[in-house]
């Protein structure tokens, strides 16, 4: 069933601004570019290879590090390719633009009975990026990676030739999770999940150390389809590694009320105030304050205290919006990171290793007078995706302030954190990452995987046209010594 939708043809036009990462931590000047369609598209790439300019493709910018952007080349900012090309609400099947965003489209399907497979923590991101970094969400144990459920794939190279891709396709996996260089995803087909209601049942309980919250996530893993833990990443000796976890399920058919009016997108829209009248956007100015070694310490051990005292096995229904996208309850919260904002490290660890490399990475960060001050710990499954993040283990998400003067420190604090990660066979995510080595990546990813990369790389865009800070940063050393 084809939905078809207007969209105006006008020409792309760019001007030069300083480029963002999420985090408010990597400032770098581009050329941005807004092409709408996909002709305006490979006309930028032939224009680019014309002029001798290196390009990186964009969303909504929500990447932690710089994978979303290239220092004084060109950036395509491709959130106005942003249509639903296709629709049926009797399968589920979608196909749609890379600009459109996870919030589009959700609001888009909700009402016929259907969501997201997989979404990550905030809904602003859109398709292309979920693609490119093969996002992942609370429920990874269950549903895996965004990339497994993507059926279909159109794709434009920066030599100009297009490409339709399914998962039988061996580049499919080398594409999806391919970090934006391999090429443009102008059409994404995915596969959705079927609801009966726009709530979850919510189970809410609080665990006194780390040992206690990883062996929950593996207990419960299997009797919740969504499972998350919080951790007090600054409580420390017994109490390392406390906090809460939320496990969730989707509400049954035939036991919502009105089904209907929680599967409209009114009934999912999160409030703009606070307490009835404190307008959110104001919050991350409240919260600043306490953005230090002891104000997070503070505020950690309330929220623990409050969990233990005030929602121990709480069980109660939550909207699916307000559940998935806690990153979205307060706009801009990574304003309240003061000095030069913020970075984030996550790292994948092996279920057999997770309890003692988790604990090590606590309790060295608090050694150090650098805790993180946002800690999440998820359950995950091995994939087979090229570049893949994933392992039959654990990811620990750890949130550090960037401090002026202190740069060099907490990088090299991470770096010492990656050989213990790497020690215990664990990997990371290259949506997150700000600080990896090529020696670091190499030795996660493999030399076989790289080969496999840089060959589809070599063939789709002979030139190297295709580059973000994050690939100059990591993979070109790589791909330099692998050439030598």
């Amino acid at each position: 069933m084809f939905t078809p939708a207007i969209h105006p043809q006008r020409a792309p036009w760019s001007h030069w601004r300083l480029v963002e990462n999420f985090g408010h931590s990597i400032r770098v000047p581009a050329q941005v570019f807004q092409p709408a369609t996909v002709e305006q598209l490979a006309d930028l790439f032939a224009r680019a290879r014309r002029e001798n300019v290196a390009i990186a493709l964009r969303g909504s910018g929500r990447s932690y590090g710089d994978a979303a952007m290239r220092q004084g080349h060109w950036v395509l900012d491709l959130r106005r390719m942003n249509r639903i090309l296709a629709w049926d609400p009797k399968t589920g099947e979608i196909t749609v633009e890379p600009g459109v965003t996870i919030e589009q489209l959700w609001r888009y399907v909700l009402p016929d009975g259907w969501w997201p497979a997989v979404v990550p923590g905030t809904m602003r991101p859109t398709m292309g990026g979920c693609v490119a970094m093969n996002v992942h969400g609370k429920n990874n144990w269950h549903a895996g990676t965004f990339g497994e459920h993507v059926t279909r794939l159109r794709v434009l190279t920066p030599a100009g030739d297009e490409y339709e891709l399914t998962p039988d396709d061996p580049r499919f996996h080398t594409f999806v999770g391919g970090l934006g260089v391999l090429g443009v995803a102008t059409s994404i087909t995915l596969r959705l999940k079927r609801v009966a209601s726009g709530n979850l049942d919510v189970h809410a309980w609080a665990v006194p150390d780390l040992a206690h919250m990883l062996a929950d996530l593996d207990t419960y893993k299997d009797r919740y389809e969504y499972i998350v833990g919080w951790v007090d990443s600054t409580a420390m000796g017994w109490a390392r590694g406390r906090g809460q976890i939320h496990a969730a399920n989707h509400v049954p058919e035939g036991e919502e009320l009105y089904p209907e009016r929680t599967l409209s997108p009114d009934y999912q829209v999160l409030p703009d105030v606070f307490f009835g009248f404190v307008p959110k956007a104001w919050m991350w100015r409240f919260m600043r304050p306490f953005m230090t070694n002891w104000g997070v310490r503070l505020v950690n051990s309330a929220k623990y205290w409050a969990s233990r005292w005030l929602s121990h096995h709480k069980t109660y229904r939550q909207a699916l919006v307000a559940f998935n996208f806690l990153l979205d309850y307060i706009p801009n919260w990574e304003r309240a990171y003061r000095g030069r904002g913020l970075i984030q490290y996550q790292i994948f660890v092996p279920r057999d290793e997770a309890l003692r490399v988790f604990n090590e990475v606590l309790r060295y960060t608090q050694q150090r007078g650098m805790p993180s001050y946002l800690a999440v710990v998820k359950r995950h499954r091995a994939d087979a995706f090229l570049l893949s993040h994933g392992v039959d283990g654990y990811s620990l998400a750890l949130d550090f302030p960037v401090w002026p003067g202190k740069e060099r420190d907490l990088v090299a604090m991470l770096h010492e954190l990656d050989r213990l990660v790497l020690d215990a066979g664990g990997r990371f995510y290259f949506a997150k990452d700000a600080t990896l080595t090529p020696d670091t990546a190499a030795a996660f990813l493999g030399e076989q995987a790289l080969r496999t990369f840089f060959e589809l790389k070599a063939t789709w865009d002979p030139e190297d046209r295709l580059q973000t800070d994050l690939y100059r940063r990591v993979f070109a050393p790589l791909r330099s010594r692998l050439a030598a």
